[in-house]
């Protein structure tokens, strides 16, 4: 075999199964070396791999349209068309992404990062083939997990009733990033046993086929048979032709019902079964541990992360735990993400005031209205850019009926590498719009638990905002009644830097680099994003020559733009720089890196508060 790394998809598809099986271990010992390397998802790549193979031999997929649900699991595609040798750039600053991105390769179709929507983007593309009269093959490859998400009932359901020619692989691990739940995870589990319907639907058709008449009158005792040995038949009554289970690590089994499925004139379902970490120890033993990963020893399978008591996830997992004991009314709820938001702290301790909502965002903000209106306090713990999904039901459910339910934002303002999908920078500027709506941002973990305490008190909705990784511990200290008094963190005459939670951290590292430069200049904590203080902004506006706003969040519609306004509508002398992420989507990297190249970190905040002076003297 020539090097594995120059492999393209067409000499793939005239491999033989021994070769192609010999492949498939050398990615995934190619994907375990680079993964360990430059960190991302492992264990959910590691199970695709034969699928990918299988997908790269039976379609063109420069031609063809294979769509990545969420697309974490991307790699393997990315290595077999020809970006194989780029896997050490994986997640890095201009690097490769490690999600489809249609800027990067002709086989990426689809921009993915969230889960659920790939039916609907096949189907899209298939009606669109169908109007212009082209012939290519639409196939999503999602995910049993997405399948708790409604969107993806919403496109069977449409998928089915169109009768457009179009494939789903549904890849059947049991696992998303937390164990899946729900009726769909239960439903597929008696799926994958029913082999004894399959095995008797052969061995049916062989004796049949010299008895056409029989054949026929027996369809309706078939149909019995199958409803009985199969519960359900979902996908079929959905209007889908079922194949499966199928062993998803055997090529030639998944070559075979690829061809099938590619020569069928309608929609057609494939229920592959795969193991998440296939082929790596640890990642199989545990794969929500091994779904995304920071750089690691692979002969160890350790890593070198921050400690999990300073982690701000694992802060609020503890502080939530502390009220919980103190108010019997405090749930917790998780859209399957109950590990990775902190909430597993409370499961174990309260195992019955913890609920997980599956990939299901909007549901599980409904769920919380539904808690409030009885006297329950519910805490919704979702990643910002998850937390997207779900602006309808924040905004007419929760805030239009003002009621207590604690949004904890997790992974607010830039997260680093896994880029412009998951980034929370948009929660300021769509939960500043919401009437009735706090929104809290935490300098520190200290100041974290606080809030979470404050929130809890209120009745009406609260966000609390907090970014990835390790918490700053600038001081300890109890809110002052009502929590939208800003807090002077330092002293200065003729700057000011005002400052939204973790920008506290580079707003004080900047004031340090102007006074080198002789320029004196103070900090704030906001504290309260929403609603403002504006006795206290009257007193900064008249005080400071020149105020500078500073937030993890995109700039356009932030906290610093409401901040210009008022002092504008106020007359304000003074000279305002509003300082936030650019409007535009924003690339993966560090976000150290990150910081940099927009000039978001303590240097270029310095020297936009040099520009600002220069531009008014």
């Amino acid at each position: 075999m020539k090097n594995v790394k120059d492999i393209t998809s067409e000499q793939l598809k005239k491999m033989s199964l021994r070769d192609l099986d010999m492949l498939a271990v050398q990615i995934r010992e190619s994907l375990i070396e680079s993964v360990s390397k430059t960190g991302g998802h492992i264990a959910s790549n590691l199970g695709v791999v034969e699928l990918t193979i299988a997908l790269h031999r039976i379609f063109d997929v420069n031609k063809d349209r294979i769509i990545w649900d969420v697309g974490h699991q991307s790699y393997v595609h990315k290595m077999l068309s020809g970006r194989w040798r780029q896997m050490d750039t994986l997640r890095k600053l201009d690097g490769l992404s490690g999600f489809p991105k249609r800027a990067e390769d002709e086989s990426d179709c689809y921009d993915s990062g969230h889960s659920g929507s790939s039916i609907s983007a096949a189907l899209g593309y298939a009606k669109a083939r169908d109007l212009k009269g082209e012939d290519y093959s639409c196939i999503a490859v999602i995910g049993d997990g997405a399948l708790t998400g409604g969107i993806a009932y919403e496109a069977l359901n449409n998928a089915g009733a169109e009768h457009t020619p179009l494939i789903v692989i549904l890849n059947d691990n049991s696992m998303s990033i937390d164990e899946n739940v729900g009726g769909m995870a239960e439903h597929l589990q008696k799926l994958r046993v029913s082999r004894g319907y399959l095995e008797f639907k052969e061995d049916l058709k062989s004796a049949l086929k010299s008895h056409p008449l029989m054949s026929k009158g027996l369809t309706q005792i078939r149909d019995a048979v199958k409803n009985s040995l199969v519960p359900g038949i979902f996908f079929e009554q959905m209007g889908f032709k079922y194949y499966g289970p199928v062993d998803g690590h055997d090529i030639e089994l998944l070559s075979n019902v690829l061809s099938a499925a590619k020569q069928m004139k309608r929609p057609v379902i494939i229920h592959t079964v795969t193991i998440k970490g296939k082929g790596f120890v640890p990642a199989e033993k545990n794969p929500g541990k091994f779904h995304g990963v920071a750089p690691f020893d692979p002969s160890t399978a350790t890593s070198q992360i921050v400690r999990s008591e300073d982690k701000y996830t694992d802060i609020f997992g503890a502080a939530l735990v502390r009220e919980a004991s103190l108010d019997d009314r405090i749930v917790g709820i998780s859209a399957a993400m109950t590990e990775a938001t902190g909430l597993c702290k409370m499961k174990e301790v309260y195992p019955n005031r913890i609920f997980d909502c599956a990939i299901a965002e909007q549901h599980a903000v409904s769920f919380a209205a539904g808690l409030a209106l009885n006297g329950m306090k519910p805490v919704v713990a979702i990643y910002s850019t998850f937390l997207q999904r779900a602006y309808d039901q924040i905004l007419t459910e929760v805030c239009l009926q003002n009621l207590p339910v604690v949004f904890a934002i997790d992974r607010a303002g830039i997260t680093g590498r896994d880029g412009e999908t998951h980034h929370g920078a948009f929660d300021i500027a769509y939960l500043s719009d919401m009437p009735n709506m706090n929104i809290l941002a935490p300098k520190d973990g200290p100041e974290l638990e606080e809030m979470l305490r404050y929130a809890l008190s209120l009745d009406a909705p609260c966000a609390i905002r907090y970014p990835k990784g390790r918490a700053e511990y600038l001081s300890d200290y109890a809110l002052p009644t009502g929590c939208n008094l800003p807090q002077r963190v330092r002293d200065g005459k003729y700057i000011c830097i005002l400052a939204a939670g973790g920008c506290v951290r580079d707003a004080l590292d900047a004031a340090e680099l102007m006074e080198e430069r002789g320029i004196d200049c103070s900090v704030y904590n906001l504290r309260s994003l929403k609603p403002l203080n504006f006795n206290f902004l009257d007193g900064i506006l008249s005080e400071y020559r020149f105020v500078i706003t500073l937030e993890d969040g995109i700039a356009s519609g932030g906290v610093g733009t409401r901040i210009a306004a008022y002092a504008a509508e106020s007359n304000a002398l003074c000279a305002i720089k509003v300082m936030g992420w650019p409007d535009k989507f924003i690339e993966h990297g560090s976000i150290s890196e990150l910081k940099a190249r927009y000039g978001m970190d303590s240097r270029g905040i310095a020297e936009t508060a040099v520009n600002l002076i220069e531009a008014e003297n």
